[in-house]
């Protein structure tokens, strides 16, 4: 497994590149680490470790499919890799963010601060989708792969 620092490199990479829009990586960069900036000098912590604490929180462990079977739809629950874990926890970070209004480093900040304390949108999206998979944990034997 990667050490944590180069895990850490490889979080950030993907978000940078989740954030970008049209190409334009430089500023993807520039609102990442301007934002990271400002929760510093707003929570006295370093930003990076606030930013993998609010993914932690933001990341679901497992999502529903819909399965067809007998004429009927059922929602299955599945656990989820890792790697896409990860994708959706920053993909649901950066559209609260975008869902904001103001300046984009300034709210990506505050929904990396509200992820990190266990609040805000992206949580309380997570804790939705693990009750769906609660609910319907009795359809697991409608899973095939």
């Amino acid at each position: 497994m990667l050490d944590t620092s180069k895990k850490a490199q490889y979080i950030t990479r993907k978000f940078v590149n989740h954030l970008m829009q049209s190409g334009k990586k430089e500023k993807a960069e520039k609102i990442f680490f301007e934002s990271l900036n400002f929760i510093y000098k707003k929570e006295k912590t370093e930003g990076i470790t606030v930013f993998l604490k609010a993914l932690e929180n933001s990341k679901p462990l497992v999502e529903v499919r819909s399965v067809r079977r007998g004429g009927a739809t059922y929602q299955v629950p599945i656990p989820l890799k890792e790697k896409r874990s990860l994708s959706l926890g920053m993909k649901w970070l950066i559209d609260a963010s975008r869902k904001k209004s103001g300046s984009s480093i300034l709210s990506l900040a505050s929904i990396l601060i509200e992820a990190s304390k266990n609040q805000g949108e992206c949580v309380k999206k997570k804790d939705a989708l693990h009750l769906v998979a609660l609910k319907n944990r009795s359809f697991t034997h409608f899973r095939w792969f």
